[in-house]
């Protein structure tokens, strides 16, 4: 379906417009870009006019915990524009320190209505940690999705290795959930903003094959 056949004009947050929003319209928001990019049907954006128009000020409707891989473009695949989402990328999208204080930042003093946690398939990070993988920094790093390697049960004489795109595919789901969990133990100041429905913090996982994001319900986060 050609891209140019939707002429819907996209509105650059403000924020009077990031008020109206509650964090189960700012997820809708999300799902309908997703289901956009999958049609080929992208909102029409002067990217030069948004940056002029959020020089003074940003009010996005999200922040997004990605992966730096190069197939995960948030922006992109959920169909936003400048000013739409606080994106936080680093391999593995696990939780640390600074990813919560940037958390805080973007809910508690910028506005956004949702803290999406985006692992994807086929995930590098997590192929790493699966095969025990080490290489200077690397190895720190891939320490810390271990433990949703090690929460992932198998049967005796299953492979457990990168080698098992299942495998690697359910780590990676495991690793959304511990990181969603972290949020919430971590951060009084995001708990608190979370159990006054202010915001609201889900785990999604994006298929590098089809460009489809599944977003987990409740009983896949329990």
């Amino acid at each position: 379906m050609d891209s140019t056949n939707n002429s819907t004009v996209a509105a650059t947050m403000t924020a009077e417009l990031q008020n109206t929003l509650t964090p189960t319209l700012a997820v809708d928001m999300l799902k309908q870009g997703n289901r956009r990019f999958l049609d080929q049907q992208f909102l029409q954006r002067n990217y030069l006019d948004q940056v002029e128009q959020t020089a003074s000020g940003q009010y996005p409707i999200a922040a997004v915990v990605s992966c730096i891989d190069s197939r995960v473009p948030a922006e992109t695949i959920f169909d936003q524009g400048i000013g739409d989402i606080f994106s936080v990328r680093i391999a593995g999208n696990f939780i640390n320190e600074d990813i919560l204080g940037s958390l805080e930042f973007s809910c508690k003093l910028a506005g956004a209505k949702v803290i999406v946690v985006l692992g994807h398939t086929s995930c590098g990070a997590v192929k790493g940690a699966c095969d025990h993988a080490e290489l200077g920094n690397l190895t720190q790093m891939l320490h810390k999705i271990k433990p949703a390697v090690d929460a992932i049960e198998t049967a005796p004489g299953v492979d457990r290795s990168s080698a098992n795109i299942d495998f690697v595919n359910e780590v990676a789901w495991e690793n959304v959930r511990q990181s969603v969990d972290a949020i919430k133990s971590n951060s009084a100041v995001l708990s608190q903003m979370l159990e006054e429905s202010e915001i609201d913090i889900v785990g999604a996982m994006y298929d590098v094959k089809t460009g489809k994001v599944t977003f987990a319900d409740s009983s896949v986060l329990a």
